[in-house]
């Protein structure tokens, strides 16, 4: 870990193993994602999409459970009665 110090013009300088393991060099653009009481920095990717690709991977476990269950849930409440009363 190396301590950086933020400077007047609330500039720090990204330290030589900072950059090297980022594979970034002088006019790459970085991206910093606040996260609680931290900072992610990050090469920008070229294409988001590409770079999202994935992310989702286990949000919802099993999918097919989880599709199964929804739709059982829509089922019920379409074969309810309906409210509307005038």
């Amino acid at each position: 870990m190396t301590e950086v110090k933020l400077s007047g013009k609330n500039q720090v300088v990204i330290p030589k193993e900072a950059r090297e393991a980022l594979s970034v060099k002088p006019g790459d653009t970085l991206l910093m994602i606040p996260k609680d009481d931290k900072v992610v920095i990050m090469v920008k990717p070229k294409a988001f999409a590409d770079a999202l690709a994935g992310t989702g991977r286990g949000l919802y476990g099993q999918p097919d459970r989880y599709l199964k269950r929804e739709r059982r849930s829509w089922e019920r409440r379409s074969s309810r009665p309906s409210r509307n009363t005038k």
